[in-house]
């Protein structure tokens, strides 16, 4: 078992190290997207909105915990699997890089708008602690995979645009869908954590908050 951790560690630390330029301009994508999410929230003036989206993300949490778990659990996953899926395709066409880019700056914004919501509502602290505890657990998964994805993404397109032969076309789609499974399973998991662990934890913080 241990060994293969080592394998699986060094074989993540190789892509990176191979692929330092790429993750380098996905990382840094998704982190304005995070800026921008958080910066809209210090300059916007619709505070009662921020109140109600916070409000309404803990009332959604609870009708979880009234039963609808498998049915939340299976909105999410699919959700997921549609996330992949647009990746994926556009993954594989040439002008689809900026339509990756953009999804991870979107999903950037959505990180960084809940975060800075819940510290406008909650206080810096509790605020801090509410998304440290919920929304950071959640996305332990979800958000290295969907980097790896992208960093693929470009891989797939720089490859194609190095070597144009059917063959080393289709070979370099072939790579970039088996990674793509390997992130739908990821996302999968993450989707377990976050209706199953994540959103239930904020169902006992609530009550502290």
């Amino acid at each position: 078992m241990q060994k293969r951790k080592n394998e699986i560690f060094t074989i993540v630390k190789d892509d990176i190290k191979n692929n330092l330029k790429s993750y380098a301009i996905i990382v840094i994508i998704f982190t304005v997207g995070i800026f921008l999410g958080v910066l809209f929230i210090n300059q916007t003036e619709q505070k009662e909105e921020i109140t109600e989206y916070i409000n309404t993300y803990i009332e959604h949490t609870k009708t979880i915990q009234n039963g609808d778990f498998f049915g939340e659990l299976k909105d999410d996953i699919k959700g997921n699997i549609l996330l992949v899926l647009l990746l994926w395709f556009s993954g594989t066409t040439i002008i689809g890089i900026p339509i990756v880019f953009g999804i991870l700056l979107f999903r950037g914004f959505c990180l960084g708008y809940t975060i800075a919501s819940c510290v406008y509502v909650l206080g810096k602290i509790k605020g801090l602690i509410f998304v440290l505890i919920t929304i950071f657990l959640q996305n332990i998964i979800f958000i290295p995979a969907i980097i790896i994805l992208g960093v693929s993404s470009i891989k797939l397109y720089t490859s194609i645009i190095k070597d144009r032969r059917k063959e080393n076309i289709k070979l370099s789609i072939l790579k970039h869908s088996i990674r793509t499974v390997f992130i739908l399973i990821a996302l999968i998991l993450s989707s377990i954590i976050k209706i199953g662990i994540s959103y239930k934890l904020i169902i006992e913080l609530i009550k502290y908050f």
